[in-house]
């Protein structure tokens, strides 16, 4: 087999790749509204008692309750996840500001002895925001130093700074 034909042949498996992942992808995407009514199969009691747990909402007094909140919070969080992963553009990383608001949200909400459950929510995430927002800035920054120096247009200069060739694990690796 030629070199010319075996490189056809990995491009060939590389698209079939990214086929399968995007198809994954917009089913989940298209199946959100149905999994956010999963809250509905949960019986309204306090104790929710299963094969695999039992649960006791403590907090919510209701399991239904608990898990149409949960839900709530964790459908928006996996869609904002996904568009992290996907998302091409410069600014992707500002992203991670209400990524790391729903988590927070998530941990507080888990936590049933919790009295107030998003009272200090701000100071958690200014760590989050000191990072994200300032580098941000500095790429707008960049971007418009570069804007003034060359005759690019904003639409050209967003294409030089787009993320691609980078999969799913890709970006997942740059984050750690």
């Amino acid at each position: 087999m030629t070199r010319q034909k075996s490189k056809s042949l990995g491009k060939d498996q590389g698209n079939k790749k990214e086929l399968i992942i995007g198809s994954l992808i917009a089913t989940f995407i298209a199946i959100t509204p149905y999994l956010f009514t999963l809250w509905e199969s949960v019986p309204t009691d306090q104790v929710w008692d299963t094969f695999l747990f039992t649960y006791d909402s403590v907090y919510y007094e209701s399991a239904q309750v608990m898990v149409w909140t949960l839900l709530g919070k964790l459908i928006p969080l996996l869609l904002l996840l996904i568009w992290m992963f996907t998302c091409r553009h410069w600014w992707y990383h500002a992203i991670i500001v209400p990524i790391a608001m729903y988590i927070y949200q998530i941990i507080t909400l888990l936590n049933d002895d919790l009295q107030f459950a998003e009272e200090n929510q701000i100071l958690y995430l200014l760590p989050v925001m000191a990072i994200i927002i300032p580098s941000i800035y500095l790429l707008r920054a960049r971007m418009f130093n570069k804007i003034n120096e060359a005759n690019k247009t904003l639409e050209e200069l967003e294409e030089e700074f787009k993320i691609s060739g980078k999969g799913f694990w890709g970006k997942f690796s740059d984050y750690f």
